[in-house]
């Protein structure tokens, strides 16, 4: 069964607008005007693939009969907010942890950890498809131009948060996915890898008008 604790709750909210604030900052350039109506972009686009990443983690784990918590890291947090003034973000908010009694073998372990990377992929697909039947309208719906953003940035950057986090090093996902699996990481890195290099050198309407 799926069971969240209150102090998870607590910090998964925590997390969610702390890393929502914080990209909001870098994109709207410090800008309080900007920064109150992409705010809620970013929650959506981004903020929600954070959130939906580590409850993969802890939907997987759960699948296996393991409890899980997401545990906030305060200085995480601050150095978020603070390295968003500077031009970039360090976005480390908390993490999943997964209690086992005797540890994890190479297979659970990968498993857990691939979760999180394809959901943001599933999302990032999904904000495409959005993306793609609401442009032709979009033209004459104002309404319909604040999804297609949204869909720009939820494909962008659930693109890259899947790449970034399949990287094999430190206590990455990607670590202990190639621990696994080397076949399955590299098909799943390599997707990521695909989106994020056509959302970074041709753009979203671009790919969106070739669909």
């Amino acid at each position: 069964m799926f069971k969240v604790t209150a102090s998870e709750i607590r910090d998964l909210i925590i997390a969610f607008i702390f890393i929502s604030l914080s990209f909001a900052i870098l994109y709207s350039g410090r800008d309080t005007s900007r920064l109150l109506s992409i705010l809620p972009i970013v929650m959506v686009g981004l903020g929600l693939g954070f959130v939906l990443h580590e409850l993969g983690h802890k939907f997987a784990s759960m699948h296996f009969g393991y409890w899980a918590e997401f545990k906030l890291w305060p200085t995480g947090l601050i150095f978020a907010l603070v390295s968003s003034f500077f031009g970039f973000v360090f976005a480390a908010p908390g993490a999943v942890y997964t209690y086992a009694d005797y540890g994890l073998d190479d297979r659970t372990n990968g498993i857990i950890s691939i979760a999180g990377p394809v959901v943001n992929i599933i999302l990032a697909l999904i904000f495409l498809i959005i993306g793609r039947s609401v442009y032709m309208d979009m033209m004459v719906n104002p309404f319909l131009q604040l999804v297609f953003v949204i869909c720009s940035l939820g494909f962008s950057t659930n693109s890259y948060l899947a790449v970034f986090n399949m990287i094999p090093v430190w206590n990455l996902d990607g670590s202990k996915v190639l621990r696994w699996n080397i076949g399955i990481w590299i098909i799943t890195i390599a997707i990521a890898g695909i989106m994020t290099y056509c959302s970074m050198t041709m753009g979203f309407e671009n790919i969106v008008l070739r669909l």
